[in-house]
This record gives C-alpha cells, sequence and structure tokens, in this order.
C-alpha cells in the first residue's frame, strides 16, 4: 500500500461517515440478501459478520462460491470507496478468489485491507474464516478510481 497517497488522494473526509462518503445506504438490497452485517467501515479495513445460510449454499449443501466472491468485492468496494470519498466512484473491474475450505451455515467473518492504491486504481485483498479463524476463501479485487469526467 502507497503510505503517502498522491496530492488531494487519501482517507475519506466524509463528515457523516460511510453515508455520505458512498451513498445513503452502503448496502443495498442484494448485500441484505446475503446477510452481512458491516461490523467496521474505514478507509483502512472494512469487516463484516455473515452466515454460509441455507438460501446461500448450492446443491451440495455448502457455501455457493459466488457468494464467497460477492462478499469479498462488497467489502473492497465500501473500503475503496471510503478511501475515494467525494473525489468520485470506484468500481470493481478483476476479483479472483479462492475457495479454501468448504462451509455451511457456518458464522463466518470477513476482513477486507487495502494493498495498493495510486490516483487511477486500488488493490485490496479480503480473507474470509469461520469461527475456528480457519480460512475459508480468500480474494483479491482490483477497482479503478472514476472521476466525475469518467463517470
Amino acid at each position: 500500500m502507497s503510505e503517502h497517497p498522491p496530492e488531494g488522494l487519501g482517507p475519506s473526509h466524509s463528515p457523516d461517515g460511510p453515508a455520505d462518503a458512498i451513498g445513503d445506504d452502503v448496502t443495498g438490497d442484494f448485500v441484505r440478501h446475503l446477510g452481512l452485517e458491516l461490523t467496521e467501515i474505514g478507509p483502512d479495513r472494512v469487516e463484516a459478520r455473515w452466515s454460509g445460510a441455507p438460501h446461500l449454499q448450492q446443491p451440495y449443501g455448502i457455501v455457493h462460491g459466488g457468494v464467497h466472491c460477492s462478499v469479498i468485492e462488497t467489502l473492497a468496494s465500501v473500503g475503496a470507496a471510503m478511501w475515494f470519498g467525494d473525489r468520485g466512484k470506484t468500481v470493481g473491474v478483476n476479483n479472483n478468489t479462492d475457495f479454501i475450505r468448504a462451509v455451511t451455515d457456518e458464522d463466518i467473518t470477513s476482513v477486507a485491507l487495502p494493498v495498493h492504491r495510486t490516483e487511477f486504481e486500488q488493490i485490496w485483498v479480503v480473507e474470509s474464516r469461520d469461527d475456528s479463524q480457519r480460512l475459508v476463501a480468500q480474494g483479491r479485487v482490483r477497482l479503478q478510481n472514476l472521476y466525475p469526467r469518467d463517470q
């Protein structure tokens, strides 16, 4: 991660926190469907708790891989938007998620951390762990920073 962002970049300075930085609703219907409980939201770390509920499972009774991808991209996107703030929007352009351990209806904690941030892009890594702290999924998301002229 860049220790010192380029001039004019850095953590969001939105006075009202996450809602002001990325909209009135930082989740939306899809994220509510996933059952994500965002327990920490910031420009340098995002954490969520969720459960592999039956409606998120594939026919074999384990959490669908697309759910892991969605959780990972959601956390990375929220963190990226918090960091970029009111300078514009951020959009995911690549999501590479590995499924390490099958989970069923267990509680899962996912944590997103930035590893690279520049004027034009960000890269975030996300790890999802079960209550025994075993790694269940790990992902890397590259996001593009869009300025108003690009939107």
